[in-house]
């Protein structure tokens, strides 16, 4: 039996919502009010965790292999 790595189906909301929250913290020490800085950046978040889960789930593009290779055939 071969062993293959699958992916797990999974959200990455938590993943964009960490990264929103650290893009909003830097806008809330920048524009001095901490907590609006925040707010918004959770709403990145949310943004980029959407947009990172619609890239998972459109799979590769272009004709790709799911290994990275082009198809020689076409």
């Amino acid at each position: 039996m071969t062993e293959e790595k699958k992916k797990q189906p999974g959200s990455m909301m938590g993943a964009g919502i960490a990264i929103g929250i650290g893009i909003g913290a830097a806008i809330g020490i920048a524009l001095d009010n901490l907590a609006v800085g925040m707010g918004m950046g959770i709403a990145i978040g949310i943004v980029f965790g959407a947009a990172f889960d619609a890239q998972r789930r459109k799979g590769p593009s272009g004709g790709d292999s799911p290994d990275g290779t082009e198809d020689p055939k076409g």
